[in-house]
């Protein structure tokens, strides 16, 4: 008998699918999660083991969960096999070079902060638990925020040591480097000339290994953290002006990762599993789901530092978990799409092997042995190495239809989270054996979630839609130095508010259906604020009106522009065009005019290239208070605009895509 021959044990859903999440009583509807029996009273997990609650303590248990096993993994180039760490001497470095950077003049306890710049590798954890030895905290910097909002960063928290990773990201720090930067700790090697630079600017340059000697010499006593101590500070990218420094604590993090391991239950992670690390460590998606491994005793490979060659990564590494962003799972989609165009045969093979596994998936049934998985999948769990047993999905809303592919294609258990930095990270997270996509899941049991009425939007809690507001122990200290920043988002009674529209589903799971601010994420993670864009293009003579949409499951934006029409009808008997408005607003010069017009207001106004828009549909109609896409005030009614140019939206997109 061949293993595909028989069913496997479906996976059993640790509670009533039908009801996923507790009400506590009183008026506001509060949610709470149905895995911790205290969350009724209000009470929230802080930790799951007494003697682990600070990421010190978590390191020092997986420690001896893995009888000294291997813990951080790389490689030195492509076909080259992993290499490994082991815990105990994970430890010992990182101690040594937490000493050392004592031995540089950093003062242990929470009040000092330590800049960290550098893509995933060891040196990353490294430098992260040496911190953590010395109740120093951590402040990830990374490209996406720019040069600038990096020097931001480093002026507000005024730091005045950075551990870097190499030469490129030196310079880039000196750049622009703030007064107070006085000390680079560079894990690479540095040029002569960024030497010079850096002593010119009066900054001096160390090595990695130098401080790790150092230390190891001086060899000061460990100062271990309180659970309420300030751990790091992470800085999200803000839609306008400075990035938030948000301040997370060890038991915010402990919390979060304790509530995610006691969901998972019998599919938690154990001191077996292998994962690969290519999400950014500066996000706390990445993490989270690290520090939860190492908590266990797990083993993290990190990847070759190329997106493009992270398939080979992990045909080498052969990772049991992995944490996605929709950005990769939308990418396989449409590669394993594209590669059926070609062939009729294929294409109806693949179908069948998807309706094959839909149905088990449908039973609970996950698995990559079937017969199915030899002919049409094998080849796609391969290229993740072809061991995965847990995926967890978070950052981005992601489509139906790519997660039910994933979760046929990749025969491992998916699930799938939302949450923010600001709640450090996980605020929701779908149930093991629950396949119906399209949701979030319920609450996890570090907090509880209430919806809160958004009239201007037309969301109503007593509809069971509204903003989503978080209480729990996961919950952020506030936003680094910015107190007002901090008021905005947490109220007196300490929720916090998501600033995302929320639905509760009649199983109690959450689905999120919309953003207060009118600021969406394209599939990609860039932010996009409609408002800005549009200021903008108004600004063009041709342009009456304009309305800016974008989709979080697409890559670019779209506008409905309603022209301007004295300018329109000029334009267009001078260049001997007849027709009424409406005639004209089909007709692809009059388009064209319009739309390179508003392309260059936007290049003036120093829009980036995802913030342009890639097509636009011109309506002859001015929006008002009376057709009701306006409000008294003539602000946009988004929702309604959006639900009027439905049709004429989805036919933009289709001919993008």
């Amino acid at each position: 008998m061949t293993s595909g021959c028989f069913l496997p044990e479906p996976v059993h859903p640790p509670l009533d699918l039908g009801e996923q999440s507790d009400t506590i009583k009183g008026n506001e509807h509060i949610r709470v999660s149905r895995f911790y029996k205290e969350g009724r009273e209000g009470k929230f997990i802080t930790f799951l083991y007494e003697d682990t609650r600070t990421l010190y303590d978590g390191f020092r248990r997986g420690a001896k969960e893995s009888n000294n096993g291997p813990c951080l993994g790389w490689r030195d180039g492509p076909n080259k096999p992993y290499q490994w760490l082991h815990y105990n001497e994970t430890l010992l470095r990182a101690k040594n070079f937490g000493s050392g950077l004592v031995s540089l003049g950093l003062v242990p306890g929470p009040q000092t902060l330590v800049g960290l710049y550098s893509q995933n590798c060891p040196e990353w954890i490294l430098t992260e638990q040496a911190c953590y030895t010395y109740s120093l905290v951590v402040v990830p910097l990374y490209d996406t925020l720019g040069p600038d909002a990096c020097a931001y960063i480093i002026n507000q928290t005024e730091i005045n040591l950075v551990v870097c990773e190499n030469d490129q990201k030196c310079n880039l720090l000196l750049d622009k480097a703030p007064r107070c930067l006085r000390k680079l700790v560079v894990m690479k090697e540095t040029r002569p000339a960024t030497n010079q630079r850096a002593k010119n600017r009066g900054i001096e340059l160390y090595s990695f290994e130098d401080i790790e000697r150092l230390g190891a010499q001086k060899n000061h006593p460990e100062v271990p953290p309180k659970p309420s101590d300030l751990c790091t500070i992470c800085y999200t990218s803000g839609t306008t002006g400075n990035p938030k420094g948000v301040m997370l604590t060890h038991q915010n993090i402990m919390a979060a990762n304790c509530s995610v391991l006691l969901q998972l239950g019998d599919h938690g992670l154990t001191s077996k599993d292998v994962m690969i690390s290519f999400l950014p460590l500066a996000h706390m998606l990445e993490r989270c789901c690290e520090s939860t491994l190492y908590m266990v005793g797990g083993s993290v490979g990190f990847y070759c530092g190329d997106i493009k060659r992270l398939a080979e990564d992990m045909k080498a590494l052969r990772p049991t978990i992995i944490p996605a962003v929709p950005r990769l799972l939308n990418r396989m989609y449409d590669k394993v799409h594209n590669e059926l165009r070609s062939s009729f045969l294929k294409r109806m093979i693949f179908n069948m092997g998807m309706r094959a596994k839909e149905t088990e998936i449908k039973k609970s049934i996950v698995r990559m042995n079937s017969i199915w998985d030899k002919i049409v999948f094998r080849k796609i769990q391969d290229t993740m190495g072809g061991r995965l047993r847990l995926m967890l999905v978070g950052s981005a809303p992601l489509a139906g239809n790519v997660l039910t592919f994933t979760r046929c294609a990749l025969g491992c258990l998916v699930v799938e989270g939302y949450g923010q930095t600001e709640c450090t990270a996980p605020i929701t997270l779908t149930i093991q054996g629950d396949h119906v996509p399209e949701h979030v899941g319920p609450p996890v049991a570090c907090c509880c979630i209430k919806l809160v009425d958004v009239p201007e939007m037309e969301y109503y809690a007593t509809n069971n839609q509204g903003e989503v507001c978080v209480k729990g122990s996961n919950i952020f200290m506030g936003y680094y130095k910015d107190p007002e920043k901090t008021a905005e988002v947490i109220d007196e009674q300490g929720w916090h508010h998501t600033g995302d529209i929320g639905m509760w589903q009649p199983n109690g799971t959450l689905k999120i259906i919309d953003r207060k601010k009118h600021i969406f994420k394209l599939s990609q993670g860039e932010y996009i604020v409609p408002e800005k864009i549009e200021n903008i293009y108004i600004r063009s003579q041709y342009v009456q009106q304009v309305f800016v949409h974008g989709e979080s499951l697409k890559s670019c934006i779209i506008a409905i522009v309603v022209p301007e029409v004295d300018v329109v009808k000029c334009w267009a008997v001078e260049n001997g065009i007849p027709g009424t408005l409406s005639i004209l607003c089909v007709n692809p010069e009059v388009k064209k005019l319009i739309m390179d017009d508003m392309l260059t207001w936007g290049k003036e106004a120093g829009l980036k290239s995802f913030e342009q828009v890639k097509d636009i549909y011109l309506h002859p109609d001015p929006f008002s208070i009376q057709n009701g896409l306006l409000t008294p005030t003539l602000k946009s009614k988004r929702p309604q605009l959006r639900a009027y140019f439905k049709p004429q939206i989805e036919d933009l997109y289709q001919h993008l895509d």
